[in-house]
């Protein structure tokens, strides 16, 4: 079932518990296919789409004569720039570059966040849901990570849309508040899980996040340097224990 792209209906569903936004996005993703839509156009509550961002994803269809798995829309921040915390990955260690937002060619990428991401719903079906219990952080890798293994997953730089954060920066442990620090423990165990799929290549981005991060903290953070340090490492050692259930699609 493909809704009519002008067609303007919104539906409420409370999930009666705080699932965090990893949790909400497989709650709303297995609705969605429940519900019979071919396509899950996948957003952040913060998302504003442009008038022909989901156009745009069905022009990208016909180009790539469908041979996709997810596509991806282009992030912008409110002033009009590249929206730093969403620019997607074309390797494990490389990301779009701002030229490249600027064509009008499909991006072939790696990762892709969760901020405008529009999957098949046949691929969700066949490769499982958005990993819930990662609760918040790194699960928009994840499923993204899962799906371009198996399926071309593409940037379409014509399919605009803006991230309203309140700032168009990317997250800096070293200089987080206080009452902040204890909530990336979600981040690092989330990114050992999700980068172990990649074998070798994924080992390898975790040990230089990991000295990268250590460095950063005691170079540069004023306050709780101590108490980042531990997060950090309390984080990667309950990655390498963790084992979160993949949930398949059974309708």
């Amino acid at each position: 079932m493909v809704q009519s792209i002008t067609e303007q209906r919104i539906y409420y569903f409370n999930t009666g518990a705080n699932l965090g936004g990893a949790g909400g996005f497989e709650y709303g993703v297995r609705k969605a296919v429940l519900d019979g839509y071919d396509y899950v156009w996948i957003m952040d509550d913060d998302t504003l789409p442009d008038s022909e961002a989901l156009a745009e994803f069905f022009k990208a269809d016909k180009a790539l004569n469908g041979k996709w798995g997810a596509l991806s829309g282009a992030p912008y921040w409110t002033d009009g720039s590249i929206c730093k915390a969403n620019r997607q990955k074309k390797t494990l260690f490389t990301f779009v570059r701002n030229a490249e937002y600027k064509t009008k060619k499909a991006i072939k990428v790696t990762m892709a966040s969760f901020v405008s991401l529009f999957v098949k719903a046949e691929v969700i079906k066949e490769l499982g849901l958005p990993i819930g219990e990662y609760f918040i952080w790194t699960d928009d890798y994840e499923y993204t990570g899962r799906i371009s293994k198996k399926y071309p997953l593409y940037v379409i730089p014509s399919s605009r849309v803006i991230h309203a954060m309140k700032e168009n920066k990317k997250i800096n442990f070293a200089k987080e508040l206080p009452e902040r620090i204890d909530r990336y423990q979600y981040v690092y165990r989330n990114d050992v899980h999700c980068y172990r799929q990649f074998g070798m290549k994924g080992a390898s981005y975790l040990i230089i996040k990991y000295f990268y991060t250590m460095f950063n903290v005691l170079l540069n953070a004023k306050e709780s340097k101590i108490k980042k340090v531990k997060v950090l490492n309390v984080g990667y050692i309950r990655g390498l224990q963790f084992h979160p259930v993949i949930k398949k699609f059974y309708g």
